[in-house]
This record gives C-alpha cells, structure tokens and sequence, in this order.
C-alpha cells in the first residue's frame, strides 16, 4: 500500500473509530444505564451527567496507562533482574536486586555521562533562557521585530536530528588541500592559516560544541514565551521608574526581571527536563565518543548495542529520577500562576 494513501486509511479509521466510540458510549449511557424516562429521569440525568466526563477522559486515560504507567513498572522491574539464556535457548529472568545498580556504578562510561549531563543541566538553561530573554527585550524595540522572532524561533520546527545534521556541516573538516566546507574551518584556517580542525573530537570542548545546538534550538521557545511576560509587565511600573530618573539598564534588572521572573524559572526548568533527556544530538553527531557520552545515549547503548536491559533499565530510572522533582516543581509552579 502506498505510504500516502496508508497514512490517510490511519487518519479515517482513527478519527472513526474515536467518534464512534464517544456516539456509542454517550447512547449506551443515556439508554441503557441511565436512561431518561420514568419517574427517576432526574436523578438518571444527573447520573449520567457525573459519569460522562470519565466517558471522555477514558481514551486519554488508558492511552497514559498504557505507554507511561505501564512502561515505568516494567522498566523497574527490568533494572532488578537480569536476562539469562538457558541451555535450550529459552530467556528467563533472574532477580538480582540492585546488582545492576551496583554493575553500573562501576562503568567509567556512566559516571562520564553523568557528568556530561550536569555540564549541560548548567549551561544550556542559563545560556538559552538569556539569549531568549536578551531577544525579547530587543525585538520588542525595533521595527522589524515580528521578522527577528520569525528568524529566532525557526529552529523550533526543525527536528533535533535535523539540527544536529546541519551543525554537523558546519563542523566538519575536510583535508587541507581541499576546499573547507565547514563553516567554522573556513573562518578558522583564513583565519590562522592552520590545518583544519576535527572540532567534534577535541575533549571538554567537543560537549560545549553540541550544547550549541541545543541553544539555537530552545533561544526561540524562551524568547516567545519571556516576549509575553515583559508585554504583560504595566507601563505604569515602567513609566515610573522612568521619571524617578532610571535608565534603560536598572529598567530592565530592576524592574521588568524581577515581575518575570516566575515566567522565567519556568522557562529554565522546561529546559532542564529537555537537557536531561538530551539524546539525539549526541547520537547523530557523535554517539558519545570522544568523551560526549549522556545518560540517555548511554541507556540506548545498553538497551540495544550490548543488549544489557538490566543496565539499561537502571540508567533509564537513574533519568527518570532525575526528571521528577523538577517536573513536579513545573507542575506547583503552573498550578500557582492559574490560581
């Protein structure tokens, strides 16, 4: 079957299939279950009124339980066993408690991931939530502004692989007597007349080579949304601040960050869940050689490169870990700026 015409068969039988199930339910509720005639139609209705949210919230339900409860007792169950082949090729699982803790505590590669994760968790927030927020405020000042945050917030529509393929380009290195079609070779070896540079390999720095990437991706999320919050701010703080004799430095630290700075914390922490999942750029630019290795590289190197679930599993509750308390302190945060 053609890919096109499979993809709209998916979308009919999808779309069907969910108005189908709301018509059925609804006529099941209303007839069958609580049906409104007879001497009890009111307290039917209102019965059925209190159960046809959850007819609603089902699918959304099941779908949850289904592809992340469900995933998440597995994968602890996975990292305290581990996977033995038995004489007649049949695979059981064996308990070994935190022996996969322990066996991966002691691999050089999952402390370096480790590590790797917290030096992005420190500077691709902070630099992607600045550079957002310096973007906001200027746009906001010149005419072309909508065209500047049209440019900004581009990369935001390209995937991360994408991305990384195009960073790629511009990092890469050619012989010395050929041509550079790198970017950064090119203004490099104008530059110094050097030989090229293979940029991905050079250690420490190589990490700080693919957070760009990252940056250049995320500036355009937080310049839209810290855009919204200084244009929530009310003229009359910043009209006042003027005639007390402020300039356009104390403006903007004193005053407009401080009202913003809710906006900004959550801003900084969407970020942080993104950093800590961080797998795609390092697997297409460099899968974590070189010493770029992430936790989440690492956990795809386990699952399905030496074929490790029960290592695999660990390192993947060592992120999950990790994700929780800041994806719950997002949620508070949320919570309290609706109310």
């Amino acid at each position: 079957m053609h890919p096109a015409l499979q993809g709209l068969l998916t979308i009919v039988i999808g779309v069907g299939a969910c108005l189908s199930y709301f018509w059925a339910s609804n006529e099941v509720l209303d007839r069958v279950i609580f049906p409104a005639k007879g001497k009890h139609a009111g307290r039917n209705i209102n019965r059925a009124n209190m159960v046809r949210p959850w007819l609603f919230l089902f699918p959304a339900l099941f779908a949850l339980s289904l592809y992340l409860a469900y995933p998440v007792f597995e994968t602890i169950r996975l990292s305290l066993t581990e996977r033995v082949t038995q004489s007649d090729g049949t695979t059981v699982y064996q308990f070994v408690g935190l022996g996969n803790y322990i066996q991966m505590s002691g691999d050089p590669k999952f402390w370096e991931a480790l590590w790797n994760n917290m030096l992005w968790l420190i500077v691709v927030p902070a630099m992607s939530t600045a550079f957002g927020l310096l973007a906001a405020q200027l746009t906001d000042r010149i005419s072309w502004g909508n065209l500047a945050k049209s440019l900004i917030f581009m990369p935001m529509a390209i995937s991360f692989v994408g991305a990384a393929v195009i960073w790629k380009l511009i990092y890469d290195a050619r012989p010395p007597d050929a041509a550079q079609i790198g970017v950064l070779n090119a203004i490099y070896v104008s530059l110094t007349g050097n030989d090229p540079q293979q940029w991905l390999t050079v250690p420490f720095w190589n990490n700080f080579l693919l957070m760009v990437v990252l940056v250049w991706i995320q500036t355009g999320f937080a310049m839209v949304i810290l855009s919204a919050a200084l244009r929530g701010i009310p003229e009359e703080t910043i009209e006042a601040a003027i005639v007390d004799g402020a300039n356009p430095f104390q403006i903007f630290f004193k005053i407009k960050v401080p009202q913003i700075m809710p906006t900004i914390m959550v801003v900084w922490t969407t970020i942080t869940l993104v950093v800590l999942k961080i797998f795609d750029i390092v697997f297409a630019m460099t899968n974590g050689q070189w010493g770029t290795q992430v936790l989440a590289n690492y956990m795809f190197n386990q699952l399905f490169v030496t074929r490790d679930w029960g290592v695999g599993s660990a390192s993947a509750m060592v992120i999950m870990l990790l994700v929780t308390p800041i994806l719950v302190w997002n949620v508070r945060q949320a919570r309290k700026e609706t109310r």
